[in-house]
């Protein structure tokens, strides 16, 4: 089954990327440069799940998944935060704005697209 997925990163080769990863699975993909941008869409729309990257200009990955964590529409969607950074205080971090899971770069594509997959099941059931 395709799914709908919100991906926001500040880097166009690790959007461009992902948007490859997971689209081998026949999802749509929504990139977005930004977490104004993902706010922007998540204004009018609802993804199947989220990728967002934790560290982008004008709002961060935790900031988008805190807000979006907050609205009774999108709360149940499956958010998972990019990261470089692979340390308690942003594990903590993730756990504390509800985020769903915590992919770490570099990433894997086979992993990635398992987790996305299992996440949006999960939820779906």
């Amino acid at each position: 089954m395709a799914y709908t997925i919100l991906v926001a990163d500040d880097e166009p080769a690790i959007r461009t990327m992902l948007e490859v990863i997971l689209s081998a699975d026949g999802h749509d993909i929504v990139a977005v440069s930004d977490g104004k941008a993902a706010l922007d869409y998540l204004r009018d729309h609802t993804p199947d799940a989220m990728l967002l990257d934790v560290k982008m200009p004008h709002m961060d990955g935790f900031e988008i998944c805190s807000r979006v964590k907050r609205i009774k529409r999108l709360r149940s969607v499956p958010v998972l935060l990019l990261t470089g950074f692979d340390d308690d205080q942003t594990r903590d971090h993730a756990k504390l704005v509800g985020a769903d899971d915590i992919v770490y770069k570099p990433l894997s594509g086979k992993n990635l697209r398992g987790r996305v997959n299992q996440l949006v099941e999960a939820r779906r059931r």
